[in-house]
């Protein structure tokens, strides 16, 4: 691992500069990648870091760029754009991929290439941050305790701002409504509908199913043929996605309100700032039930983008270190208890009545 050369694509991102900051406060010295030499120069300046200015749609460079490292950290979005040309670069290198999507087609197309990637030798980790590292380890932690399960819930909640590139991935998935899977297969339902409530460690909060990565990743890990994931919002927001989401959704997939709402992404969305991210919480749960009886677990860890950063460069340690091969979830690369390697973390059983 010591001589291993890493690069991280999508560098001067609002994730991708905590993610390269993390990453020298580590010891590693990436080489620093995206599209612009403009933006790239002044972050490889300020930390002392190689740089490679390279878009995806330059084969020969990529290539190049690619064959010279490792293994290669995507942290430039959406990844349902972004994935599959540097996946297929990697493929052809031999090199290693990891990326931080939730983007469920990101998923099944990363999936798609388990075999290609045994053949070669080498991982590909989708969903290797926020999305979805703690929920996918809570998922395979609880699933092992009931053999047999049939059904898994998972919900997190955290109060962190979005970046621009999450909030435009969001809105992306959004435009397709929400999902859950059911016997196997992934099914739609209107968004906002089927809330709930769920108690997290810190308290009860209502929730909402999204398409989250677990309806993908925590399958894999698991095998659980009907999985639920929920995400935290307030009764006000539940009640405006009842009325709204069914035609809010459809807009979203017309090319001119898509445009739109893309551009006020950019506008608005800001990402938390350093109190936030340095002070904040994320809680999660999962439950496993089956004939068997069922199993539930909390978590604390870290804010959302703070955990990114941190899990992120951990994890590239561990990929590195360990060399797993195939198309892999998170637990199935890093392992159910990777997550308490995480600082700030803590995993629980049961909480206080």
């Amino acid at each position: 691992m010591a001589d291993a050369r890493w690069m991280l694509y999508g560098a001067t991102g609002f994730t991708g500069t905590l993610i390269a900051e993390e990453a020298v406060r580590r010891g590693h010295r990436p080489v620093l990648a995206g599209r612009s030499p403009a933006r790239l120069a002044p972050l490889a300046e300020r930390l002392g870091l190689e740089m490679v200015a390279v878009r995806l749609d330059q084969s020969e460079a990529l290539a190049r760029a690619v064959a010279a490292v490792d293994l290669v950290f995507c942290a430039a979005g959406p990844f349902v754009v972004t994935a599959p040309p540097m996946q297929a670069a990697c493929l052809a290198a031999g090199t290693s991929y990891v990326d931080i999507t939730g983007e469920l087609a990101v998923f099944r197309h990363t999936y798609a290439q388990d075999a290609a990637a045994r053949a070669r030798g080498i991982a590909l980790v989708s969903g290797a941050g926020f999305d979805v590292i703690p929920s996918d380890c809570l998922a395979a932690y609880v699933a092992a305790q009931v053999p047999g399960a049939t059904t898994l819930e998972t919900a997190l909640a955290t109060h962190s701002r979005t970046s621009v590139g999450t909030t435009r991935s969001a809105l992306g998935m959004l435009g397709e409504g929400s999902q859950v899977r059911r016997n196997g297969v992934l099914c739609s339902i209107p968004l906002g509908t089927e809330a709930r409530k769920v108690r997290f460690s810190d308290g009860e909060r209502w929730c909402l199913p999204v398409p989250w990565g677990d309806l993908e990743t925590a399958y894999r890990t698991t095998g659980i043929p009907n999985i639920t994931a929920c995400l935290a919002a307030n009764k006000g927001i539940l009640t405006l996605l009842r009325v709204l989401g069914g035609p809010a959704c459809r807009l979203l997939r017309v090319g001119a309100f898509a445009r739109a709402a893309h551009w006020l992404a950019g506008r608005l969305a800001q990402g938390p700032n350093e109190a936030t991210r340095r002070h904040g919480r994320s809680f999660l749960w999962a439950r496993a039930a089956g004939p068997a009886g069922e199993a539930q677990a909390w978590l604390e860890t870290l804010e959302a983008y703070r955990f990114t950063a941190v899990a992120g460069v951990t994890a590239v340690e561990h990929l590195l270190r360990d060399r797993p091969v195939g198309a892999l979830s998170p637990a199935q690369a890093l392992g159910a208890d990777f997550i308490l390697s995480i600082e700030d973390t803590r995993r629980l059983d049961a909480v206080p009545a």
